[in-house]
């Protein structure tokens, strides 16, 4: 399952790395939205929480639906600006049909292509469904949704006010404090960009982006079978200090793609496949499988000594240790004639950690 980006024929200058202060506040929101995804930022998000004035608490409640499972997409700029305030402005320049389809996906949930056309806006069906669905998924989100499509230059106005107060309240100091941390990355992208290739530039970015053998095409690899074309408009790419560990993609038609990754920890640790956590999975699915993991776990085993073991013929642990071993949970090592099999304790430690990255990824 993965998002799958065309960029045949791009030039490489239509490939941007840039830091977006707009993209960087949403991601703090959507870490004081969530803080369970964020554990490393629990600390911080209880901070801030703890300092908010009463009355933008509550706007941030209000509006949580732009930012908290997933992200309007206006809210990560293909084209980062220098400020906040800039990139504010460009927000305003959007008509308010594409502001209200934006806004519409993240509050009600619903397929991005769902309110294309016609616009819930003027179409009277296609509000009662954007209502319908806003209502099954709490009383907030269906009040929101019922004040944009009633005004939405009011709503646009007000989260507009509500973002400009969290630059006061917690953003300015935020960004300040990663301003540094988000210019290196941007200078290690953009001159591996420069010197080596695109396939090199998304090489650092993440082990979960990659490029095909042909350069047409850029795998991201998320829980999620979609695709989208960067061929006319562009790619952006955008880190984040505060969104690990989610990769934030824009795909949508009409939009031009962008990915908001997170910036690599000083000692980070490689980010397992979707493809190897299901086949993890799938190893672990099988309770002859457990039963010889079981033995396994408690030191190596030769074939035969897990045949004898469990009273299975050698065939047959021969067949169940080569999944496991695809599944990269076996190491085999050969002493003399004797081939000994080991069970790689640090993947099963961190199998519930990978699960939880490929998801929230």
């Amino acid at each position: 399952m993965t998002l799958r980006i065309d960029i045949s024929g791009l030039p490489s200058e239509r490939l941007r790395f840039a830091a977006s202060p707009l993209a960087e506040l949403t991601a703090m929101l959507h870490v004081l939205a969530e803080p369970g995804h964020h554990p490393r930022l629990a600390g911080w998000a209880g901070e801030v929480w703890a300092e908010l004035r009463p009355e933008l608490a509550e706007r941030l409640r209000e509006a949580e639906f732009l930012w908290r499972s997933s992200r309007a997409d206006f809210l990560v700029p293909a084209r980062p600006r220098p400020t906040l305030a800039d990139e504010l402005d460009d927000v305003d320049r959007i008509d308010d049909e594409t502001y209200v389809r934006s806004a519409l996906v993240t509050t009600c949930g619903s397929n991005r292509v769902h309110f294309a056309a016609p616009s819930p806006l003027t179409d009277a069906t296609a509000r009662e469904r954007a209502l319908d669905l806003a209502q099954a998924r709490g009383a907030r989100q269906e009040a929101f949704a019922e004040r944009l499509l009633a005004d939405p230059a009011a709503v646009r106005a007000r989260v507009r006010h509500t973002l400009e107060q969290c630059a006061d309240a917690f953003f300015d100091a935020a960004w300040t404090s990663v301003a540094v941390q988000l210019a290196t990355d941007l200078r290690l992208k953009n001159d591996l960009l420069k010197r080596r290739g695109i396939g090199a530039a998304l090489a650092s970015v993440s082990g979960a982006i990659t490029l095909t053998p042909d350069g047409d095409c850029i795998i991201v690899d998320k829980l999620q079978d979609k695709t989208t074309a960067a061929r006319g408009t562009g790619l952006t790419f955008i880190p984040s200090v505060f969104g690990r560990p989610h990769l934030v993609a824009v795909h949508a038609p009409g939009w031009q793609p962008v990915v908001q990754y997170p910036v690599a920890e000083p000692s980070p640790s490689e980010p397992v496949s979707l493809e190897t956590v299901t086949l993890r999975l799938q190893a672990l699915a099988h309770p002859v499988r457990l039963r010889l993991l079981r033995t396994l776990a408690r030191g190596p085993h030769t074939t035969g000594e897990l045949a004898h073991a469990w009273e299975l013929s050698p065939p047959e642990v021969s067949r169940h240790l080569a999944v496991l071993r695809r599944a990269g949970l076996l190491t085999a090592r050969r002493h003399g004639r004797y081939i000994h099999h080991t069970l790689d304790l640090s993947a099963m430690t961190t199998l519930g950690t990978n699960l939880l990255s490929a998801v929230l990824r």
